[in-house]
């Protein structure tokens, strides 16, 4: 197989690349490298993989990679992700996520790529629904630019596919967590949290602590990009990604301390103000993945909170990593 990764730099991006590398899958990794780094594919591009630095913006850079490589299959990763830079940016972020995701498309159906693995978000894309665990036939109504572009991106996917063919299956993630997620970008909560434990400080929590999400470790994410490639017939486009488990953020905090092995009442939050566009109950139905993929998260959140901590000590203390807003890797 060969394989064209977006966004392939980045922490789900590089964890996948590693990933197709060892199934043996020829790769190209597309990134313009704002936020994905070259030493998260230090080992990939030793064992092969190929590099494009081109940002998926520059619709005609993203041709030229995928016509020269000509993949099979197209894991789309490329975005920005960052609720504030929508809601501050909305023209950023739509101009990475929905002309980022219109010019992978078009690309990969020049390619002749048979499938292409669009990623989405179920933690901002259904908004504030009475329906927890969410099930993908819930409306989208996102409440943030993020939410909205992420929404609109699929749908140009449906477009490709009803138009042109194009197979395009979407995922829509949890809140994903696990080594490679940077804690003093504009990283998740979780990398943020190892961070702050780990360094002493105390955990800064937005609005009260009660908002709850479905936290998803990273090698479940890429178990479930390689079962959609590995699927010959499927039976839906969109596909939720997560543990079907909602945790506030209160008990997050107190789950990262016994990680550590810190006394729960030396790691206390610092409350800040609710910040806009973040919903407060976040939980995803996965029992479409399951049944039809055969998925299911296998990483309990303690042993994912322990790799994640392993990963955060590796990094040099106070490393600088916030850079301007552009197509990011996630």
């Amino acid at each position: 197989m060969r394989a064209a990764v977006t966004g392939g730099a980045g922490f789900i991006g590089s964890n996948l690349v590693d990933a197709l590398i060892a199934d043996g899958a020829g790769v190209l990794v597309i990134d313009d490298f704002s936020h994905g780094s070259l030493l998260n594919l230090s080992d990939a591009v030793g064992r092969g993989a190929e590099l494009a630095e081109v940002d998926v913006r520059d619709g005609a850079g993203v041709h030229r990679a995928m016509l020269a490589f000509r993949p099979d299959v197209v894991f789309h990763l490329a975005a920005q992700i960052d609720v504030r830079t929508s809601m501050l940016e909305p023209a950023v972020d739509a101009a990475v996520n929905v002309l980022g995701s219109v010019n992978v498309f078009a690309a990969a159906l020049a390619a002749g790529t048979r499938r292409v693995v669009n990623t989405s978000t179920g933690g901002a894309i259904y908004g504030e629904t009475g329906l927890v665990p969410t099930p993908e036939t819930t409306p989208a109504d996102p409440i943030s630019a993020y939410g909205l572009s992420k929404q609109t991106a699929e749908r140009y996917g449906r477009w490709f596919r009803r138009s042109h063919g194009l197979d395009v299956v979407t995922l829509r993630y949890g809140n994903v967590y696990g080594p490679r997620q940077d804690p003093r970008g504009d990283a998740g909560v979780v990398a943020i949290f190892c961070d702050h434990v780990l360094s002493g400080s105390r955990p800064r929590v937005f609005g009260d602590g009660s908002q709850t999400r479905d936290y998803v470790f990273v090698g479940d994410i890429v178990a479930a990009n390689r079962a959609v490639v590995a699927a010959t017939d499927l039976s839906h486009d969109t596909y939720n990604v997560g543990t079907g488990k909602e945790i506030d953020v209160l008990t997050l905090v107190a789950a990262v301390a016994e990680a550590a092995g810190v006394e729960p009442t030396t790691f206390t939050p610092e409350f800040r103000p609710a910040r806009a566009g973040e919903v407060r109950r976040s939980c995803l139905d996965v029992s479409r993945a399951r049944d039809e993929l055969g998925l299911t998260a296998s990483t309990d959140l303690m042993d994912g909170l322990r790799a994640t901590l392993g990963w955060v000590r590796t990094m040099s203390p106070g490393e600088p990593t916030d850079v301007p807003p552009r197509g990011r890797a996630i």
